[in-house]
């Protein structure tokens, strides 16, 4: 297993170029639509207010997640759309990713815990980032989810 030097971008959508924004959607849709033969909404309305952090190796985008801004002061802000192109696994960037994904959300907002919805087999994974499951498994878009949330340094889990 090899690492990879990589750059971070954070965009919001109005900042992702045409290419950019088609690179990152042909990536999600490969990965959790055609992969993962999971048929659901893509394009569900929540990109258009996201946060959009992207690996790049030069310009090829190599992994990526989507953050959610919290409603309010005591929301969590979350995490999704985590993914790593086919291409490039066994390179370590998903936890790459998710490093870099919870620094931005730690930066931007401080004072409020972050949330995921993961998928179950991938609990062990979350968890190696401090993530705590806080629900009994249940099925979205036919496949086992929990809900997961890291609390703040100093809070109670």
């Amino acid at each position: 297993m090899t690492t990879v030097a990589y750059s971070v971008d954070l965009k919001g959508l109005d900042e992702l170029s045409a290419r950019e924004l088609y690179d990152l959607l042909r990536m999600r849709v490969d990965v959790f639509v055609v992969e993962q033969n999971c048929p659901y909404p893509e394009l569900d309305g929540k990109d258009i207010d996201a946060l959009h952090l992207r690996l790049l190796e030069g310009t090829e985008l190599i992994a990526s997640t989507r953050l959610l801004k919290p409603h309010n002061a005591q929301d969590p802000a979350k995490i999704g759309r985590v993914v790593v192109s086919p291409a490039h696994r066994g390179r370590r960037l998903g936890d790459a990713v998710m490093k870099e994904s919870i620094i931005v959300c730690e930066r931007l907002f401080p004072e409020n815990p972050i949330a995921l919805s993961a998928q179950a087999h991938l609990r062990r994974f979350y968890e190696s980032f401090g993530f705590v499951k806080t629900s009994e498994e249940y099925l979205e878009d036919s496949i086992p989810h929990i809900d997961m949330v890291r609390q703040l340094a100093g809070e109670p889990a």
